[in-house]
C-alpha cells in the first residue's frame, strides 16, 4: 500500500494517483474511442488520426496530473479539437473546389462471409458521414455524441461548455435539419447479400449503358455527387433529378474513364462498396446508398480526389 492513501479510502477508491495514469494503456484501451469520434466530427481518416495523436500527447503532457475519468477526458478533448478544426476550416471548405465528400475509411477485399469482417459492422457507414455534412459544427458534435455514442446531454453540455437545454435545442435543430428518414448508421450483415447482389446489377448496368436496368436500380429522387478536388476531372456539382442521374450514368462520353478500370467489390466504412483500380491501384472508390428496402439506390457518390484516396488499400 502507497504512503499516501490516507484513512478516507472509500473516497479514493477508483481515482489512480497522478503518476499512475498510464498513457500507454489508454491509449491502447480509448485509441478506437478517440479515433470514431474524430472521423464521425471531421469525416476525414488523417485529421481525424492527426487529433487522436495530439490528444494522446496532450494525455502525456499531462501524465502527473489526477484525471478522475480518463474516457470522458479523452472525448472532450477529442470533440473541442475537431470543433476547433471545423470552424478553422469552414472557409476552407467554402473555397473546395466542386463537392466535398468525406473521406471513405477500411477499404480491403470483399471476404465470403461477414463473420470474416465482424469488426466492420461497428464502422459507420458512408451515407450517414455524407448527411453528417448538413450540419453545422456544434450541431455536428451534439447530434453525434447522441445518436452515435449515447452520451447525456449533462456530459455533453460539459464537453461543449454549453448548458444541458441548450444542448437539447442544438440536437433539436439538427434534427429538423436532416431528412425524416436517417441513413442507416452501421450495418446488418443480413443485408451483405443483397447489397453485393445490387452492386453487381449496378457495375454491369454502368459499364453496358443500360438505361432499362439503371432504372430499375434507382430510386425515384436519386442523387448523384463525384469529388475531385480539383485534382481530377469530375462532374462539379451534386445532381439531384432523376433524369440527370440517370443520364450521367448511362452515357457514354460521361465517367467513360471508369470504363476502363477494373472493378472490385470491397469493404469500405464497414460495407459492401466498389473500388475501381488501374495497374494494382485504388484510383476512384464508389459509394452505393441504399433505401429502406435495401434493393433500390437512393445515392451514388464518387471518390476520386487522390488526397482523400492515400489510406485506402486493397
Amino acid at each position: 500500500m502507497q504512503s499516501n492513501l490516507n484513512s478516507d479510502s472509500n473516497q479514493h477508491k477508483y481515482t489512480p494517483e497522478p503518476s499512475s495514469l498510464d498513457v500507454g494503456a489508454l491509449y491502447k484501451q480509448y485509441k478506437n474511442y478517440a479515433f470514431a469520434i474524430a472521423y464521425r466530427m471531421l469525416g476525414s481518416v488523417t485529421e481525424a488520426e492527426d487529433i487522436v495523436q495530439d490528444c494522446f500527447a496532450e494525455l502525456q503532457r499531462l501524465r502527473n496530473q489526477l484525471i478522475h475519468q480518463p474516457k470522458s477526458y479523452i472525448g472532450k478533448l477529442i470533440v473541442n479539437r475537431c470543433l476547433n478544426l471545423l470552424n478553422s476550416a469552414r472557409n476552407q471548405r467554402e473555397h473546395y473546389v466542386g463537392e466535398w465528400l468525406p473521406e471513405p475509411l477500411g477499404v480491403h477485399e470483399l471476404v465470403n462471409t461477414p463473420e470474416e469482417a465482424i469488426q466492420q459492422k461497428e464502422m459507420i457507414s458512408y451515407a450517414y458521414l455524407v448527411m453528417l455534412e448538413r450540419l453545422s459544427p456544434v450541431e455536428r458534435a451534439v447530434f453525434v455524441l447522441r445518436e452515435a455514442f449515447e452520451h447525456d446531454y449533462s456530459e455533453i453540455a460539459g464537453w461543449l461548455g454549453k448548458t444541458e437545454s441548450n444542448c437539447r435545442q442544438i440536437y433539436s435543430r439538427a434534427r429538423r435539419n436532416l431528412p425524416e428518414q436517417l441513413p442507416t448508421i452501421e450495418h446488418v450483415t443480413a443485408n451483405w447479400k443483397t447489397k453485393k447482389e445490387v452492386l453487381s446489377r449496378f457495375t454491369t448496368a454502368f459499364l453496358q449503358h443500360d438505361v432499362s436496368a439503371m432504372l430499375e436500380l434507382l430510386t425515384d429522387q436519386p442523387v448523384f455527387a463525384a469529388d475531385g478536388g480539383g485534382v481530377a476531372r469530375t462532374i462539379m456539382r451534386t445532381m439531384h433529378v432523376h433524369k440527370g442521374v440517370l443520364a450521367i450514368l448511362t452515357s457514354p462520353r460521361v465517367l467513360r474513364s471508369l470504363r476502363e478500370r477494373m472493378w472490385k467489390p470491397a469493404f469500405i466504412n464497414g460495407e459492401p462498396q466498389l473500388a475501381l483500380m488501374k495497374d494494382g491501384q485504388v484510383t476512384e472508390v464508389l459509394c452505393l446508398e441504399m433505401d429502406a428496402s435495401g434493393k433500390r439506390i437512393h445515392g451514388v457518390y464518387l471518390i476520386i480526389n487522390p488526397n482523400k484516396l492515400a489510406t485506402v488499400q486493397l
